[in-house]
């Protein structure tokens, strides 16, 4: 056993122990909602956590190494989101929820559209949301393998057995209060990352000839990166049930507000230090066999081990935070929007407690085995926004603006944008038409499917 997987263990025993002390007796309403308490700090504080997971490290990292500075747009995409969602969709959802007492985004769905949007919404994104928790989970691998030599499954199984142990134990009051914890971490350990891996590749000036064309912000060779990642990326960070549930926690709307709008902030900052350590590791491995390892690589080699050690804690805990918000949506859809809504109407808060407790450890098996399906953190984390955008987008800013939208609009913008998705996704390999995605093509559709049963509606009537 190394050092670095030692400490690291030790390190992951410490979020254990705080989630097991701040879960002890923690009912439904602190499981969904936090007992809606959080002021500005804490919004920022899990927003940002599960915000900076394994597609904002090991996945953004991963593309800088292969497409250079136009990997910001990966991270600076979701900041880009985040200050839309602060000052637009948060606070009115926020007053949704407080009104009517909502502790999932599906139980406003259903007051807007019905619950057989309910239901179909909880089924897709279930499905979608395992392939990021899978993302995270391979994150959490890539930094274990390079610590501890351990293989990409033992490296996925030790990542859900810490998540899941301190998450079960109070569900989002326990996660909010480990995020804080693992922010300090991801904060400090990226900021030290940074100058030692542009130090590690012989300076700024020395990569930026190195890197040639690579430096290009707007951007980049891949059909899918630099600028175009806005249309992928954007969206989700706007109608994401997991962040929105978390808006729930709030106490006010000017935390809900301040605290999201600060997360945004500094995910545009942040978004600098993977693209900048990717073109550094290109530069220095440019014959890395896998992507992936490229962030946990440098900070291996680049760093002294003392500092190398905090820098891997902080990746550790990048994945680990966001694997929580994961569970978080596993857990709140499977429990009420499923179980409650379609299986067991009469269930009591405890029945319905038990039942997110079970949904997230069943996610977490279900989260391995899909990691092990894809093996590739952009890949699982590609499909999961794609899937959330299309499903969600339409439907929730609908549901908030348009007050004459209805079951008929719902059910119709979700079955024409996830068709789309899937034909524009098979007929192009995954390559869309030009800077229209997938996930585009099928947000357009959405709209439009959205927008004229609306329209037709409104001529019967």
């Amino acid at each position: 056993m190394t050092l670095s997987f030692a400490l690291l263990i030790g390190y992951a025993a410490l979020f254990i122990a705080l989630g097991l002390w701040i879960g002890r007796g923690a009912g439904a309403s602190d499981f969904f909602v936090a007992g809606r308490g959080f002021g500005p700090g804490l919004i920022l504080s899990t927003f940002l956590a599960a915000n900076i997971g394994a597609s904002s490290t090991v996945g953004a990292t991963s593309l800088g190494f292969s497409e250079g500075l136009s990997a910001w747009w990966w991270n600076g995409s979701a900041g880009l989101g985040s200050l839309i969602l602060a000052f637009t969709v948060g606070p009115r959802m926020w007053r949704e929820a407080t009104a009517h007492r909502d502790l999932t985004l599906g139980d406003f769905l259903e007051r807007r559209y019905g619950g057989g949007v309910r239901g179909v919404v909880a089924l897709l994104i279930w499905l979608g949301t395992l392939t990021i928790l899978a993302a995270q989970l391979l994150g959490v691998a890539a930094v274990l393998g390079v610590a501890g030599g351990f293989s990409v499954l033992t490296g996925c199984a030790i990542g859900a057995l810490v998540t899941v142990s301190y998450f079960v134990a109070g569900g989002l009051l326990s996660s909010a209060w480990v995020n804080l914890v693992q922010l300090i971490v991801i904060l400090a350990g990226f900021a030290i990352a940074v100058p030692y891996a542009v130090a590690h590749a012989g300076g700024w000036q020395r990569l930026t000839i190195d890197a040639g064309t690579r430096t290009d912000f707007w951007f980049s060779s891949g059909p899918a990166s630099g600028w175009r990642l806005l249309f992928l990326l954007g969206p989700a960070f706007i109608v994401s049930p997991g962040l929105l549930q978390k808006a729930f926690g709030a106490r006010d709307e000017r935390a809900v507000t301040r605290g999201i709008a600060w997360n945004g902030l500094a995910l545009l900052v942040f978004a600098w230090a993977p693209a900048i350590i990717g073109l550094a590791a290109g530069s220095v491995y440019p014959s890395l066999e896998r992507t992936d390892l490229a962030l946990p690589t440098i900070l291996a080699s680049a760093l002294p081990r003392a500092v190398g050690i905090v820098a891997l804690a902080a990746v550790f805990s990048a994945e680990v935070s966001s694997a929580d918000a994961v569970l978080f949506m596993l857990a709140t859809s499977a429990s009420r929007d499923l179980y409650r809504r379609f299986v067991r109407p009469a269930a009591t808060e405890d029945d319905v407690l038990r039942a997110a407790r079970i949904a997230a450890v069943v996610g977490s098996i279900c989260g391995v085995g899909v990691a092990m399906a894809y093996g590739s953190v952009r890949a699982a984390v590609s499909v999961f926004y794609a899937v959330l955008t299309v499903t969600l987008f339409v439907p929730v800013l609908g549901g908030l603006y348009v007050p004459r939208a209805g079951r008929r609009e719902g059910l119709t913008s979700i079955l024409t944008g996830t068709s789309v998705l899937v034909v524009t996704h098979v007929v192009t390999a995954g390559h869309g038409y030009g800077v229209v995605s997938p996930a585009l093509c099928g947000v357009i559709a959405s709209a439009l499917g959205f927008a004229g049963s609306l329209l037709a509606g409104s001529r019967r009537r």
